[in-house]
Parts: C-alpha cells; sequence; structure tokens
C-alpha cells in the first residue's frame, strides 16, 4: 500500500513537470523507484534497469496526455519533427541495450553526471543570436539519435536534452518544450520495446512485470500524471520564458546531485 501511495505522489509530480517543462518525468521517476525497488531488496544491477525501464513506459501515458495539450496550444515546431523522430527512436532501442549491460551504480554516476552538465549550461548559456536556424534534417536526425540513446540509457523522455537543443537552434523556449513533449512519446514508445525484448526470460525480475517494465510502478504514476499534466502545460503558456529556463536547470542540477550521492 505504502509503494502505490509513493507511486501516485510521484505520478502528480511527473504529470506537472511534464507539462510544464517538456520532460517525460524520469528524472523524477528513476531516482523513486530506484529507492523503492532498492528498499524491496532487489540488487542494484537488477533494480536500476527496472528503474529506467518502467520509467519509460509512464512516459508513453504522461507524454501523450502533454504533447496533446501544447499541440491544441500551438507549441510545436512541425517542420523539424520527422526527422527529429527518426532519430529519437532508434537511439532509444540502442539505449536500452546498452542500460542493460552496465552495473547498476555506473548508470546512475552518468545520469547524475549529465543532470549537473546540463544544468550548468543552462544557467550560463548566453542568449541564441538572432537569426539562427534549425540544422539540415541530417543533422536534427542524428542529434536525435545521440538523444534517443542517452534517453533509453538512463530512462528518461529526452526533454533534458531536446529543449536546450531547440531553443540553441532559435526556437522560442515554449515551442520548444511543446515539441520536446512529442519527442518524449516517441523515445518512450521505442525504449520500453527494447527493454521488454532484453528482459524476456530473465527470471530474477518482479512478478507483474513484462521484461524490465514492472506495470505496477508505471499504473500508479500513469493514472496520476495523466491528470495533471494539462495543468503543467497551460502554465507553461502563462509563465515567463526566462523562469521556465530558471527553473528547469535548477531542478536538474537538484537531481543530479541527489543521484551523484546514491
Amino acid at each position: 500500500m505504502l509503494s502505490l501511495f509513493i507511486y501516485l505522489a510521484a505520478g502528480v509530480a511527473v504529470g506537472l513537470f511534464s507539462g510544464l517543462l517538456g520532460i517525460g518525468g524520469g528524472l523524477i521517476v528513476v531516482p523513486v523507484l530506484l529507492a523503492v525497488l532498492v528498499a524491496q531488496g532487489y540488487a542494484l544491477d537488477v533494480a536500476m534497469p527496472l528503474a529506467v525501464a518502467s520509467s519509460l513506459a509512464t512516459i508513453i501515458a504522461t507524454g501523450l496526455s502533454s504533447a496533446q495539450a501544447h499541440w491544441r496550444l500551438g507549441n510545436i515546431v512541425g517542420s523539424v519533427l520527422p526527422w527529429l523522430l527518426l532519430g529519437l527512436m532508434s537511439g532509444a532501442v540502442v539505449g536500452a541495450q546498452l542500460a542493460v549491460a552496465m552495473p547498476g551504480r555506473t548508470l546512475q554516476i552518468i545520469f547524475g553526471t549529465f543532470l549537473l552538465l546540463l544544468s550548468a549550461r543552462m544557467i550560463f548559456s548566453g542568449r541564441v543570436p538572432e537569426g539562427r536556424q534549425m540544422p539540415p534534417p541530417p543533422v536534427v536526425a542524428g542529434v536525435g539519435g545521440l538523444i534517443g540513446t542517452l534517453s533509453g540509457l538512463l530512462g528518461i523522455g529526452g526533454g533534458t536534452m531536446t529543449v536546450p537543443f531547440m531553443a540553441w537552434t532559435g526556437a522560442e523556449m515554449r515551442r520548444a518544450v511543446g515539441t520536446s513533449a512529442v519527442g518524449n512519446v516517441a523515445i518512450a514508445l521505442a525504449g520500453s520495446v527494447g527493454f521488454i525484448v532484453v528482459g524476456t526470460g530473465q527470471d530474477q525480475l518482479p512478478a507483474w512485470s513484462t521484461g524490465y517494465v514492472y506495470w505496477p510502478a508505471v499504473a500508479g504514476i500513469a493514472v496520476a500524471s495523466v491528470i495533471t499534466a494539462p495543468l503543467g502545460a497551460r502554465l507553461a503558456s502563462r509563465l515567463p520564458a526566462h523562469w521556465l529556463r530558471r527553473g528547469f536547470a535548477a531542478f536538474l542540477l537538484l537531481v543530479g546531485v541527489r543521484m551523484l550521492l546514491g
């Protein structure tokens, strides 16, 4: 019962942050699920892939709700979307394979370090120069591939990378957030399938799991997050862009430090 309450509480936070910042929620879900699974007695090398895979599965529901809200609000850069999604989905499958092959603590360290670097980039980066344009489609697909690989590896929707990339190309912050929300769904679908395939036949996994996707956690988080994601999207359309940028960077910093400390 306590685990279910934790999953529901995490889902509320995931939905708000997904709609507000364009993240898939993995920044919250992975640390929470990891702590719960370790407390239940699972080894870190099993708990970490379970947390990552289940995080990606929850992003499907959360991302759909958030992406629909942003689409209705016009916060999408449609011209770049097909190429970006191609790279994101291909990379997510590769990332899932890498995550299962790595020791759990190594994944934790990579996760925390990566978030600290992103936070510093968002805090110290200057204003985007006037006239900057989106790179050619092959470049967008290549960047999407890198983002997808890291997202599948770490169980995050990709917003932590897609949002800064879109902002760097000159996209307005709200449209960067909205486009990222759509990309989160693509990453989550491809990555979840990858973790299901690679985890099939593993006998150390808990009951009610398919491969490395643990459905009780997915259900509890998804139900709560779908309800709160549209609220986050509406807040993103009303808050000043510089508030979103600073809040995004601060959030990355806090979670990164927490993961490095274990």
